[in-house]
């Protein structure tokens, strides 16, 4: 039986609970990508299939629709794979397991993939759809969005006719996205060395919120990566084993667990330490200390060096906008630590709407690297995507949703997260694009939920927002 068979509307959720069934994280779009071509097959559309796997279905116009301008209905097929400590799903092999909740749709102990499958399933549904009222459409399914836009970046944007954009990749109802931060990904690689072994101590830090690097930067969160540094230059001569903590850039780390030799009482270190970072954000934080293998170790000299060196890293809001309030204009994220081949490899997500700034981290990030010894290296650069003060589309978007609901929309932003609306207003001239979504939470966490509610409300939007663009 399929969980979501019963819930408005149909066809939207009927196509979500089928790319569910797919897996698709990214880097494993194969499948995806060509269950959406079979889809242009069976309903006897045009399509295109690159080698990146992006895939641009066509739909004509409808009766009365032949002469207006053509639509892109643009989204990204693959999803951040993030399960609980507990969960034993296989993410390249296993579809997920979805649950209802009242209003929501999650998945057991897995992201949802809704960041943006729901986007996927929109459009599927729109242009599966017969009696829907619409100019040309040319719906746009990017891949790896979220490690880097490479599906993006690598686009062909010649097989593209359309000039007006739909984005279907925001997270918040009544928000029209009309502006997002540039970035890139840095990565230090510091090279280490193991001597003698010796029974070591697992220490881990969990509890967390995590979350979205971007759009809840701001939040006051913690990272685990950056705490279990903090915490390692607490205790007096310790030697490191091993630490690891997250594994997406683009990702608020939630757990760190690392491996040390130490003569100390961890028990009253750890205490305090917890009491010390307390934060209303995140009240759960917990470390525990248990016993670890017998393993080969650092020196303490080097040991102390990582340690001191993640500490020196900058890491969460560095500017906000002095032009929007509340908007983060400069951050980064220390995303992911691990030991990789005799390497300490720290990985960060970078974003600023201003480049000089982006880079200006960047070099600040080389700087640190180079006095310890490591080495630098940056890449996935994608352009911010900037305000533009007269748009047709936004303007149509607005109107429609004030008849739709007899108010306007809640605001009509510039995000700190990275949009693929970025590069293509970069690639394509004269591209006027919007983004907009139903309400997801906790996105790139265990704890994703879709409300449903609110995709029945964005869904009917966007099918009236394609009726008024005639």
């Amino acid at each position: 039986m399929r969980v979501l068979e019963n819930i408005e509307p149909k066809k939207v959720f009927e196509y979500f609970e089928d790319l569910c069934a797919v897996p698709h994280g990214s880097g494993n779009t194969k499948g995806i990508s060509d269950y959406c071509v079979n889809f242009a097959e069976t309903h006897g559309l045009s399509y295109t299939q690159d080698e990146l796997n992006n895939v641009i279905i066509r739909k004509k116009a409808s009766k009365g629709y032949e002469n207006s301008p053509t639509v892109i209905l643009q989204g990204h097929l693959d999803m951040v794979c993030e399960k609980d400590k507990t969960s034993s799903h296989d993410f390249r092999k296993d579809g997920l397991s979805l649950l209802l909740d009242g209003d929501f749709v999650s998945a057991n102990g897995t992201t949802l993939g809704g960041d943006d499958g729901i986007a996927v399933a929109m459009a599927l549904s729109i242009l599966s759809d017969a009696n829907a009222l619409h100019p040309p459409l040319e719906a746009l399914f990017t891949t790896d969005e979220e490690t880097g836009m490479y599906g993006a970046a690598g686009l062909d944007v010649s097989k593209l006719q359309g000039r007006i954009l739909i984005n279907i990749d925001s997270e918040n109802e009544g928000v029209l996205t009309a502006g997002c931060a540039g970035g890139a990904r840095a990565h230090i690689k510091k090279p280490i060395f193991f001597g003698e072994s010796a029974k070591t101590r697992k220490i881990v830090i969990s509890g967390l919120k995590g979350g979205h690097s971007g759009v809840e930067i701001h939040k006051n969160r913690h990272n685990a990566n950056v705490l279990m540094a903090e915490l390692l230059t607490k205790i007096p001569n310790f030697r490191l084993a091993g630490i690891c903590g997250g594994d997406k850039d683009n990702v608020i780390p939630n757990t760190c667990e690392c491996l040390i030799f130490s003569d100390c009482d961890l028990t009253e270190i750890t205490e305090t330490f917890v009491k010390d970072k307390y934060n209303s954000a995140d009240p759960n934080l917990k470390i525990s200390v248990t016993d670890g293998d017998f393993l080969p170790l650092m020196s303490e000299k080097d040991s102390k060096e990582t340690a001191n060196m993640i500490c020196a890293f900058p890491n969460g809001v560095q500017k906000m906008s002095a032009q929007i309030p509340s908007l983060v204009q400069t951050s980064l994220n220390l995303g992911s630590v691990k030991i990789e081949d005799n390497d300490l490899i720290c990985t960060f997500s970078v974003r600023s709407s201003v480049n000089s700034e982006k880079y200006e981290l960047l070099r600040t990030l080389k700087s640190i690297a180079d006095d310890f010894g490591a080495r630098f290296g940056d890449s996935g650069h994608y352009p911010a995507w900037e305000y533009r003060e007269n748009s047709r589309l936004r303007r149509v978007m607005i109107k429609t949703f004030e008849e739709l609901y007899g108010r306007k929309p809640a605001e009509v932003d510039v995000i700190h997260a990275g949009l693929e609306c970025g590069i293509f207003c970069d690639k394509i001239d004269g591209l006027d694009a919007v983004s907009f979504g139903p309400d997801l939470f906790d996105i790139h966490t265990p704890c994703e939920r879709l409300s449903v509610s609110s995709v029945r409300r964005t869904y009917k939007f966007l099918c009236e927002t394609l009726k008024a663009l005639r």
